[in-house]
């Protein structure tokens, strides 16, 4: 069966997949635009793409221009289908310039979490293409949703799509203990049952996340009532992604038992952070041998950084840069969804978006018949 296409506002994409915004650096213009050149949506991180983009061109850049640079370059790769741009509102200090020079560069679709987005229509509404981007907010239930809502209304502005990321997620996810995380009644699956009954009053398109792996899976969501479905994971594991290669070795030879919720010692922001335990970076944090230190703060609460003086949490922003290869003077810290142990080999993103979009049982069918 042919998957569906997936509509938004004034943009639609070949198939509803949307490929997950990871940062610092790995959902860069390349993998992005390469997914929205084979059918899906390509995402950008905005996180510290004033580094990423500095570092790439060799200059100084700031945060709008960089996410104007890093859009357009996407774009050129992607032979203009469209773009998103994944902006965490943990990053305080970089958020508007995030939002307004994602515009600028000719993004089509915003897509915000790591916290609720209040503002974001707000902030969109002071540029020329407000009416032209598409406004994605990220959330964990049905409520955070309703506050979501209840604020933009006085933006006379509707979220154009909802992802609703369950706890399999990579990287930050919703919740700040582990017994929430793990505890049935968030299964991505119950969230999405909860999230629909809301989305369907506004006819919002629900796109479901965290731990979506393969065909079968994205059917499953779609047969749910969801419009598209989000991965990350799977698009790290490519040639295209800007992780290391170091951190796709270790993606790859990973088991379940390797992968950890990140708590005490955690991120600054307070959320659960998926990693893998054999992160050096991580190692490091586990038994205190880095003095606590954040000289870049991406990821601030209150204006300022936990990991600057406190051990119950690490500074991600200089492992994933190192992660990324642009930060030379750290060791790289590696986060991955909970079924990141199923992943055995890197491929392209053109293999993998075949391999989502093909019924791998109408396949063997077809080769039982031929063998016959």
């Amino acid at each position: 069966m042919t998957l569906p296409s997936f509509k938004f506002r004034n943009q639609s994409i070949q198939f509803p997949i949307i490929q997950g915004g990871m940062g610092i650096g790995f959902s860069n213009h390349l993998l992005a635009g390469t997914v929205s050149k084979y059918g899906g949506l390509g995402v950008i991180s905005s996180a510290a793409l004033d580094s990423v983009v500095s570092f790439r061109l060799k200059g100084e850049y700031s945060t709008r221009k960089a996410c104007a640079r890093e859009v357009s370059d996407a774009k050129k790769i992607s032979e203009g289908r469209p773009i998103g741009m994944n902006i965490m509102v943990a990053t305080v200090n970089q958020y508007d310039d995030s939002v307004l020079g994602s515009m600028d560069g000719g993004v089509d679709v915003i897509i915000s979490g790591a916290g609720l987005p209040t503002k974001l229509p707000g902030i969109v509404s002071t540029h020329p293409r407000a009416q032209e981007v598409a406004l994605v907010p990220i959330v964990s239930s049905a409520r955070a949703l309703q506050i979501i809502i209840k604020k933009w209304e006085k933006y006379h502005r509707l979220p154009d799509a909802v992802v609703v990321e369950g706890p399999l997620a990579g990287g930050h996810i919703g919740w700040t203990k582990k017994e929430d995380a793990y505890a049935d009644h968030n299964k991505l699956e119950n969230l999405v049952s909860e999230v629909l009954e809301l989305t369907h009053q506004y006819d919002i398109p629900l796109i479901a996340a965290g731990g979506i792996h393969n065909y079968h899976d994205i059917k499953k969501y779609l047969n749910m009532g969801c419009a598209a479905v989000q991965m990350g994971t799977r698009f790290l594991a490519t040639f295209e992604s800007g992780a290391s290669q170091n951190y796709k070795n270790h993606l790859v030879k990973c088991t379940k038992n390797d992968i950890d919720l990140a708590d005490i010692p955690g991120s600054p922001c307070k959320l659960l952070f998926r990693v893998i335990k054999t992160s050096p970076f991580y190692q490091q944090a586990l038994h205190k041998d880095r003095i606590p230190l954040c000289n870049k703060g991406y990821i601030l609460v209150n204006g300022v950084c936990a990991a600057q003086n406190n051990t119950d949490c690490f500074c991600i922003c200089n492992g994933l840069l190192a992660s990324s290869s642009i930060e030379t003077n750290e060791l790289e810290l590696y986060t991955v969804g909970g079924r990141a142990d199923e992943i055995t080999q890197i491929i392209s993103v053109q293999d993998l978006m075949q391999e989502l979009i093909t019924n791998p049982d109408i396949l063997l069918c077809n080769q039982m018949v031929c063998n016959m």
